[in-house]
């Protein structure tokens, strides 16, 4: 065991432990916070990064702080402007036509590409991800429906088979991530995505191919459109 390293470690400031950790704790929590914020719509499109603000918030570097812009950028949900800074994503009306026609086409080739019957551990872990969302609505807990949210398409997706389709499946979705707020924010909403999952699961023990990819096409539309009403003519 290196005493030295861990005695320097312990010794050093907290901004100073926070660079040490570097690409661990430090970076991946607060990529994970920033990212539910802007998800939640606690940073709203064009929203100005401050770094001073957002160190002192998370008890972090300006070295660490930059490599999450970093990340989030390369997420597609945060933008770099020389002179600006960082700013939470935008979107405009054409962009978004055009990523969420992209992600109908990937996620309804999916779900033409399941191989039925679904093994039934593999439903099992679907229906009990669905359960973990089921309570997450239940208790009003936003940032565990956004995260059981994302387990249940990932594990739905994989079951497609093709490892590289359901990578971008997930790269996509996470690019959508600064549009799908109104949808988690409102409890109709999130009732009616909670429902069409169940329908999905339906569909799936049914082996009823056609019902499962038009439950995924009609899944994306309600974020896109609710993004467009509200920014759609403030962004263009």
């Amino acid at each position: 065991m290196n005493t030295s390293a861990t005695t320097n470690a312990l010794a050093a400031p907290k901004g100073a432990q926070d660079d040490q950790v570097g690409t661990g704790t430090a970076l991946d929590r607060v990529v994970a916070a920033m990212e539910e914020d802007i998800v939640l719509g606690k940073l709203h499109p064009r929203e100005r990064l401050i770094e001073e603000e957002l160190c002192a918030r998370f008890g972090v570097t300006r070295h660490i702080l930059r490599q999450v812009f970093t990340e989030l950028s390369r997420m597609g949900i945060v933008e770099r402007i020389p002179n600006r800074g960082a700013l939470v994503r935008a979107f405009s009306t054409r962009d978004v036509e055009q990523l969420y026609s992209l992600r109908e086409m990937l996620e309804t080739s999916a779900a033409a590409q399941i191989e039925f019957p679904v093994k039934p551990e593999d439903l099992e872990e679907l229906t009990a991800i669905q359960s973990d969302h089921d309570h997450a609505i239940e208790q009003e807990d936003l940032v565990e429906v956004f995260r059981s949210n994302q387990r249940f398409h990932s594990k739905l997706f994989d079951l497609c088979g093709n490892a590289y389709l359901a990578e971008a499946i997930k790269t996509y979705a996470q690019r959508a991530h600064g549009i799908r707020f109104h949808v988690l924010i409102s409890p109709a909403k999130r009732r009616k995505a909670r429902d069409e999952h169940h329908m999905m699961i339906d569909a799936i023990t049914r082996q009823d191919r056609g019902a499962l990819i038009d439950l995924c096409r009609g899944h994306l539309p309600p974020s896109k459109n609710a993004y467009l009403r509200t920014f759609g003519t403030l962004i263009d």
